[in-house]
């Protein structure tokens, strides 16, 4: 009804509503403890490593005792296990995996539905997720990102072009070749993913060296065609307009941070977590990726579950109590860095993060559909365990689905296409194809997109 009513609505309402939604979502992010978390880990950036693993030997204790006491499934899994008090013994905890994430949820979650923040999430990795978050730890989770980005010059009120998932546009829009909305009371302009097309991008580059934004936020993917093109075009994008640029949700290559940052004349500041409510990495101003100890456990273990420098990531953060996320296999990969960076944080460096491999679905109506997207046709669908999009054809697309037949239906699935037409298009045939398993890649990794026609785009 909500989506009705919106799409039906003049521009300038649009944009009155977004800004309206916006209003509330920020009471919920910066109200309550916001500051209080904002001025601690401002006062703990530059904290030694010895006090670092204090902080989060403290918090790790607090928390499992917490999760124990308040969640049906860890209160069953570790009734028998005396709980660690070092972070050295975690260690002897099983390992939760998103499969038992899925069908364990209800479980393990700690509070209500109407008592915290619900994040629904597809994830990389096309299985849907649907978590809750104490108004507390949402924001805490905010004060410690928008205290990453004040490091690089971020405020909050400043203008900033903004490239997430949201289905924002109406046909008249994309007929107007408008290709974004603004929220003014947060001077903030939402550009849509969804329609990153050459016969479109001149439109998205000219609007935001018009708009002048000091900030970018968002799918490094979608940036990234949009320096491509301006590169191609000869640009030359006006140097100073852009303080930074913070990507989400996809990793970045070093070829991708060369060409974004030499159009935009901008520095990328990158950062790590998850709508699951994963801890935080977060780049420095020299560069170097650091685990923020303060948020989480960071574990790298090797193919038989053993410590390495080199490994796929479990995770304990501290700010997921209303789904608590315990030695969390997330499915990422990631490569320690050994010795000490000079920027002042003394948090344990990162040489690269692997796993959230970019790939797209490509669209003749719409143009290239990012990861970030297709993960995100997940949200409001139950009853989907596992998806994979495969493109053979550039105007079809085969979509084979695990499903729960207990909960998924009709509705769910009319849902599923709807989401998947928002994005691809009204042009493309899309045909869901059910099946009992989806295997996995020789590395064990499960690819929700193989694009086999990259070489005719």
């Amino acid at each position: 009804m909500k989506e009705l009513i919106y799409r039906n609505l003049p521009n300038f309402f649009q944009n009155t509503l977004i800004g309206f939604f916006n209003l509330l979502s920020y009471k919920k992010r910066y109200g309550g403890k916001y500051k209080d978390y904002l001025n601690k880990f401002k006062e703990n950036q530059e904290l030694p490593i010895d006090k670092l693993l204090k902080i989060q030997e403290d918090r790790l204790i607090e928390f499992l005792n917490y999760a124990k006491n308040n969640s049906k499934f860890y209160n069953e899994i570790y009734k028998d296990i005396s709980l660690p008090k070092t972070v050295s013994e975690i260690g002897k905890l099983p390992i939760l995996n998103k499969e038992t994430l899925r069908q364990n949820i209800e479980d393990i979650h700690t509070i209500e539905k109407n008592e915290g923040i619900v994040s629904k999430t597809g994830g990389t990795t096309g299985k849907s997720l649907e978590v809750l978050f104490t108004h507390d730890n949402t924001q805490e989770r905010f004060a410690m990102l928008d205290n990453f980005r004040f490091q690089s010059g971020y405020k909050l009120g400043e203008k900033t072009a903004w490239f997430s998932g949201k289905a924002i546009l109406t046909n008249k829009d994309v007929i107007k070749k408008r290709f974004w909305k603004t929220d003014y009371f947060h001077n903030v302009r939402y550009y849509s993913t969804f329609h990153i097309k050459d016969d479109y991008l001149k439109y998205y580059v000219n609007n935001i060296i018009e708009f002048q934004p000091k900030f970018i936020v968002g799918f490094p993917s979608t940036i990234l065609e949009l320096a491509k093109y301006g590169i191609r075009k000869n640009i030359d994008f006006p140097k100073g307009i852009i303080k930074a640029i913070f990507p989400t949700a996809e990793s970045i290559t070093d070829e991708m941070r060369k060409i974004i940052e030499s159009f935009f004349k901008a520095k990328i500041y990158n950062q790590y977590a998850s709508s699951e409510g994963a801890p935080f990495i977060f780049e420095c101003d020299k560069g170097n990726l650091h685990l923020d100890l303060q948020s989480g456990v960071f574990e790298i273990l090797d193919d038989n579950d053993n410590y390495a420098d080199e490994g796929r990531l479990v995770l304990t953060s501290f700010t997921t109590k209303g789904t608590p996320l315990i030695r969390y296999d997330i499915g990422d990969s990631l490569i320690l860095k050994k010795g000490t960076c000079n920027c002042g944080n003394n948090n344990p460096l990162v040489k690269e993060i692997l796993g959230r491999v970019d790939d797209f679905i490509f669209s003749p109506e719409n143009g290239k559909i990012n990861l970030g997207n297709i993960s995100n046709t997940l949200k409001d669908i139950k009853g989907i365990i596992k998806f994979q999009a495969v493109q053979d054809q550039l105007d079809s697309l085969k979509i084979y689905i695990m499903r729960d037949s207990d909960i998924y239906n009709e509705n769910y699935e009319e849902k599923f296409r709807k989401n998947w037409t928002d994005r691809v298009g009204n042009k493309m045939l899309i045909e869901f194809i059910y099946v009992d398993n989806l295997e996995s890649e020789n590395s064990g990794k499960f690819r929700m997109i193989k694009n086999n026609i990259k070489h005719l785009i």
